[in-house]
């Protein structure tokens, strides 16, 4: 019997150090503010490099010499500050569905975490685990928000569909259609969001933190985890993000689906095409992602231990 209660008691102070850690003990104002502030700081940096990842993406033909012409279009031949403006459309899109989505998922993937590692510990065998496959459940979920994700790579990459409409007629004309690519959206965002906060959780841990969202990491440690996690997020998701943005950035009537776009990019563009645009998201959006996340830990840490 004594037994029994000092096992239960060794778990519940586990529990307490590892998964208490991770979101028992964090307010929800603290995560709001935390990952709300890290994704506004993220869309005024960022958004620009993010055009840029989008629109060589969604481009269908080869990249020579017209590199300029693909990324800034219209403004190729303009001076360098109309060529850096040309780079912000769909902002408003954009800083709705950044701030909801990192509040979403670096706010609520530790909920999810503990939630796993309390009642299924034993079978996922690591926290570590804990961290990644919350963070693919949220990644799933997180289509919910798609539509805004839709508006503002259309307006990235085709914003001719979008002039003349506002937000109210578009959803009232499209309906569903606004949740054209949720399937492949799914697909990609499951085993990317699990490599982030895989990675992230992966890293800490060898750095000898066991806490992967909130913890005693200094800015540096936070920094280091999220390059870790965010590199393996890109890499494994890059594939079906090509295939996301391509249905994404397609006129609302076109009757493409994700499989044509596949076997129609192997046929003329060869498997290398669904690399396309790699580069600059390792660059570019990689950075993005780690700004975001370093940001979002720290802040979060910071204002839980002032009383948040």
């Amino acid at each position: 019997m004594f037994r029994a209660v000092g096992c239960c008691n060794a778990r519940n102070e586990h529990l307490a150090t590892s998964s208490g850690a991770i979101a028992g003990n964090v307010s929800v104002p603290a995560r709001v503010m935390g990952s709300g502030t890290g994704a506004v700081f993220e869309l005024a940096l960022f958004h620009p490099m993010d055009t840029v990842a989008k629109r060589l993406m969604s481009n269908r033909g080869a990249l020579r010499g017209n590199v300029g012409e693909v990324v800034f279009r219209e403004a190729a031949n303009k001076s360098a500050l109309q060529k850096w403006a040309s780079l912000f459309p769909g902002v408003g899109f954009g800083a709705a569905y950044k701030i909801l989505q990192r509040v979403y998922k670096f706010g609520g993937q530790p909920f999810v975490a503990e939630y796993l590692d309390r009642h299924y510990g034993g079978v996922l065998g690591s926290r570590v685990m804990a961290q990644a496959l919350g963070g693919s459940i949220l990644g799933i979920g997180e289509v919910v928000l798609l539509p805004l994700d839709v508006l503002k790579i259309k307006a990235q990459t085709n914003p001719e569909v979008l002039k003349g409409r506002g937000l109210i007629s578009l959803v009232r004309a499209e309906g569903m259609r606004l949740y054209a690519g949720a399937g492949w959206t799914m697909a990609r965002n499951a085993p990317g969001s699990f490599a982030l906060f895989g990675g992230n959780a992966w890293a800490k841990r060898q750095m000898g933190l066991e806490e992967s969202m909130v913890g005693k990491a200094s800015l540096l440690q936070n920094f280091a985890a999220s390059s870790m996690g965010a590199t393996a997020s890109i890499v494994v998701s890059q594939p079906l993000d090509v295939v996301k943005t391509r249905i994404q950035a397609r006129p609302f009537d076109a009757p493409e689906s994700g499989t044509q776009i596949i076997k129609k990019l192997l046929k003329e563009e060869g498997g290398a095409a669904f690399f396309k645009g790699v580069t600059p998201k390792l660059m570019v959006v990689g950075p993005k992602i780690v700004f975001s996340m370093t940001i979002a830990q720290s802040l979060i840490h910071h204002l839980q231990e002032k009383g948040w």
